[in-house]
């Protein structure tokens, strides 16, 4: 039986409600030559018999590792495919948006080692969700598009990295550049390996036909638990793939964003365990550094370049403001989720 061109991995973890949409909007795609991967991550809920029931073509997998990273790479593995698209549970894909996906890499170059989607806010169609990813010195990844208009960003262009709630790569791309690093668990994974990618040569690409909703943090992880884990992540992505003349040479810029990000998560116990697990990572961070910077292809003029200067949160000045607004029953201070 000849394999499919594509092989959609979609991680699960109790999120029975959102499948019926996600593997709707599969099923009426335009472009059908593909495979579905359901890699469930120890659920407790009835999501993995409603889609053996429901949705029969949909071939259902076990991750035992918890957290996104683990668990997409086990579809990873048991694709055979020439593309794998990653696709979060919690999207409504438009009939068009994978046949835009692969149309968009067959047209690329080899060094192009994914495709982007256009994501529109599932429970505001008419406002972007996501137009691709950026990641600054501050430590701050950024959704390009976030909230901006649905008719925004209706050009196709190059972009720093690629959020993995909706992306198409290259199997071969996956294969050079290592899958996702278990280590992250959940959040930045794919920040990490749209980087590591960059030092090795490879771009990417946006696609604004690829049409898709996504409910932000839909089937996601409660806001204490993801100040931890995105705080040791952001960390641990510099550590890994930077070269150390230009961590020092950004480190004011970095600790602000620290701090910054310490103020308005309003997690402060939860943000120290982040410091605390990247501390503990540090090892394994240095080994993973000197492997990937040794096969880099780019200079660190170069990789100064990639990570921007603009933070792209509200003042810190403001920041205080709103907060003692908050303390004095005023206001509420902002909560972020990047």
């Amino acid at each position: 039986m000849s394999l499919s061109r594509v092989t959609v991995v979609i991680p699960n973890r109790n999120t029975r409600q959102w499948l019926p949409g996600c593997l709707d909007g599969l099923r009426t795609q335009t472009f059908q030559d593909f495979e579905v991967l359901l890699v469930d991550n120890r659920s407790t809920d009835d999501s993995v018999d409603f889609a053996r029931k429901h949705y029969p073509e949909v071939r259902v997998l076990t991750a035992a590792k918890q957290g996104f990273a683990p668990t997409v790479n086990v579809g990873i593995a048991a694709a055979q495919s020439e593309y794998i698209v990653l696709l979060n549970v919690d999207t409504q894909p438009r009939p068009t948006w994978l046949a835009a996906l692969v149309s968009a890499m067959d047209a690329a170059p080899p060094k192009v080692g994914g495709i982007a989607s256009k994501m529109l806010q599932l429970s505001d169609p008419m406002r972007i969700d996501n137009a691709g990813d950026t990641l600054s010195w501050y430590g701050s990844a950024r959704k390009q598009g976030l909230g901006e208009p649905a008719t925004a960003y209706n050009e196709p262009r190059e972009v720093f990295s690629i959020c993995a709630g909706a992306a198409l790569y290259r199997r071969s791309f996956l294969q050079m550049v290592g899958s996702f690093d278990e280590h992250f668990g959940s959040y930045l994974e794919d920040i990490d390996v749209g980087l590591r990618g960059r030092l090795f040569g490879y771009r990417y690409l946006y696609e604004p036909a690829a049409e898709i909703l996504h409910q932000s943090h839909g089937a996601g992880t409660p806001h204490a638990r993801y100040v931890q884990l995105i705080t040791r992540n952001r960390l641990a992505i510099l550590l890994k793939n930077v070269p150390s003349v230009l961590l020092i040479k950004h480190a004011p810029t970095l600790l602000y964003g620290q701090f910054y990000y310490f103020l308005a998560y309003k997690r402060p116990w939860h943000s120290v365990l982040g410091w605390g697990g990247f501390m503990l990572l540090i090892p394994y961070l240095l080994r993973q550094r000197r492997k990937i910077l040794r096969h880099s292809c780019l200079s660190n003029a170069a990789i100064d370049t990639l990570l921007g200067n603009k933070f792209g949160e509200i003042p810190l000045p403001e920041l205080l403001s709103n907060k003692v607004q908050q303390i004095l029953g005023k206001g509420s201070a902002t909560d972020l989720y990047c």
